[in-house]
């Protein structure tokens, strides 16, 4: 009964994970960029099936920024949220949850706790790196702190644009949440994840051993 319960939760998770995700993007409800999308992204990969755990994310996003574009432009009409250049800004992100989802794609759910949550840090790394980068080298906003020299690179890392937190503000809050996130999700599978008995153990691992390598023949018992 215990097991039928774990595997009824085990597959409704993953929505449960994009309803906390939608949530956690209500305006003004946490930090800026204090947000369960970048563990959502990384944990996609790790636990959804390969097509489920591209485009549920990627719908998800869609649909919450939009809605956010519209509640901006209401409360700022001054600010056109659908010019070119914030819609490039917004391609930036999506090109980083991509490679966090690509990220997650190399980590199985049975690996550790410490891995998981290690893998999901790199990947807050990664999507710092890469958006802050793209930012500077491509500036859609024609920022002029940003010009084509190493210091100016640094500067986009660490301080970014004037009237704006500083861009390390805006990686931790994306570390920590990752982190924080991650930690949740993680956990919360391996609670419902089911049981694997140790028949079906036996006979995965037979399924391994019979298994031909690719580029070797068949035995003949395997071509029986």
């Amino acid at each position: 009964m215990l097991e039928k319960v774990k595997l009824n939760w085990n597959r409704i998770l993953p929505f449960v994970f994009v309803a906390l995700f939608a949530l956690s993007r209500w305006p003004g409800l946490l930090p800026p960029d204090f947000s369960a999308v970048y563990a959502l992204a990384f944990c996609a990969g790790v636990y959804f099936s390969r097509r489920l755990s591209w485009w549920l994310p990627i719908v998800v996003l869609l649909a919450t920024d939009i809605g956010l574009n519209f509640y901006y432009q209401h409360k700022n009409p001054q600010f056109d949220v659908w010019s070119g250049d914030n819609l490039t800004n917004l391609a930036f992100n999506y090109a980083a949850y991509g490679t966090l989802v690509f990220l997650g794609r190399k980590f199985k759910p049975q690996s550790s706790f410490l891995s998981l949550l290690g893998g999901s840090l790199l990947g807050a790394v990664l999507f710092y790196l890469i958006t802050n980068t793209a930012a500077w080298f491509f500036n859609p906003f024609h920022n002029p702190e940003y010009v084509k020299t190493f210091a100016s690179w640094i500067l986009a890392l660490t301080k970014g644009i004037g009237g704006w937190p500083s861009t390390l503000e805006f990686f931790r809050n994306t570390f920590l949440s990752t982190g924080l996130f991650t930690a949740l999700f993680v956990v919360a599978e391996k609670l419902t994840a089911p049981v694997e008995s140790p028949a079906d153990k036996v006979a995965g691992a037979r399924a391994e051993e019979s298994e031909p390598v690719e580029g070797e023949p068949a035995t003949e018992e395997a071509r029986a």
